[in-house]
Order: structure tokens, then sequence, then C-alpha cells
């Protein structure tokens, strides 16, 4: 079987904010067409690590780099390889889901001609039907998932969620899992942060993190061995 390739890789990297540590030493890699699961606590460096991977910040040490280069030196082209879903909702409260939609492709410079894209991120999370709906008047999950649309329609090879699943009920947390695991499918490589160690079992490689340092990294199995 052909070996998976890594496409993340970190070595010892840090993070601090005016002296304070928010990441230690962080060591890992994840492999092309895998879901890497990140699991902590609010506060325990998740949010940090996915902005030193997405090149938002530059490590105060260590070293790492996503599809073989740092991505605080991303040209524009492996920067498009990249979709990133933040945790808080980044859309237009007052505009509708497709003109928020159309706007992000926009931004992403898709062409004109683009309503065939739309209608298909739009039938992937069920939001076809919502598509003349405010923004703001959306319930919590159908923003994150109007979020999830707008991350995917460049068709991004690596997704980095954070905390996609935080607040919602765990009916649409199943169905989430359910979206991620057909991108899996399709070939990209995910890297979900998320509270809840029960998503685990989601997940190809699970790394624990707490207050900024790597517990254990392993396999979904192997940690149900060792716990």
């Amino acid at each position: 079987m052909e070996e998976k390739k890594e496409i993340i890789q970190t070595h010892e990297i840090t993070k601090r904010f005016n002296g304070t540590t928010a990441v230690e030493d962080l060591s890992f890699s994840v492999e092309e067409g895998t879901i890497f699961g990140f699991i902590g606590p609010s506060g325990s460096g998740k949010t940090t690590t996915i902005r030193m991977l997405t090149g938002y910040y530059r490590p105060t040490e260590g070293e790492l780099s996503v599809f073989g280069s740092s991505p605080a030196e991303f040209s524009r082209s492996e920067r498009e390889r990249i979709g990133y879903l933040p945790q808080l909702f980044g859309l237009y409260p007052n505009l509708t889901v497709w003109e928020n939609l159309n706007f992000a492709a926009s931004l992403y410079g898709l062409p004109l001609f683009r309503k065939r894209r739309l209608f298909e991120e739009l039938d992937f999370v069920e939001l076809r039907d919502a598509r003349g709906k405010l923004a703001r008047d959306l319930s919590a999950g159908m923003q994150r998932r109007l979020n999830l649309a707008a991350t995917l329609l460049h068709k991004p090879d690596l997704i980095f969620l954070d905390e996609p699943t935080a607040g919602v009920d765990p009916v649409l947390r199943r169905k989430f899992w359910d979206h991620f695991r057909h991108l899996k499918a399709d070939g990209r490589t995910l890297f979900i942060t998320t509270q809840y160690v029960s998503e685990a079992i989601y997940c190809d490689l699970v790394a624990l993190i707490d207050r900024g340092r790597l517990v254990i990294i392993n396999t979904p199995a192997m940690l149900r061995r060792e716990a």
C-alpha cells in the first residue's frame, strides 16, 4: 500500500504572548487524506495552534511546515489550497444565505458563472431551501453550516475546522461529522478541533492537548485500549 504523504509537520513549536505561553513544544504530523482530531478543553491552545498552521501567527520557537512551506510565507496558490472555518460566525448577518455565499465566492475569485457551484455547497450542507433567509435569522447550527459552505467553495485540499460542533445539539453534531467523512472520502485532509472527547472515534488520529502541551497522540482504537 502506498505510504501517505505528511502535509503538516511541526517540531517543538511554542507560542508566547507577552511572556505568557499559549502552546509549548508541540510536535506532530498529519497525513494527506485523513481526519486529524485536536481535542482539549477551552483555553488549551487549540485555536492558537490552528492560527500558526494557517499563517496568522508565527511560532515563537520551533519549526512547522504545511505543504512543505512555512504558512507565514505561503504563496497565493498555496494559500488557496487551504480552507479555514473559525469558531465564530464570520459572515454578514444582514445578507441572505445566498448573498453571503456569493460574496465569499467573489473573494475566492470564482468565475461569474458560479451559480452551480453555490448550489452544490448549499445542497452539501442542506441549506438550499434557506438560501433566501437572512443569516441573522438562522439558528446557530444553520449559521455553522453556512460558514462551512463558504469555507468549502474553492474546494480546498486542507481544511481547518475550529470547534465546528461547539454549541450544537448531538443530532446536528453527527450530521456535521457525516459531512466531514464525505470530505475525507473526496480526498481532502481535515484538521478538526473539539472539546468533545466522544468525537475522537470519527478521526484517524487524535491528539489530546491540555494547558498548551500535548498529552498523547494515537489512533482512537489505541486510546480506548489505554483508557
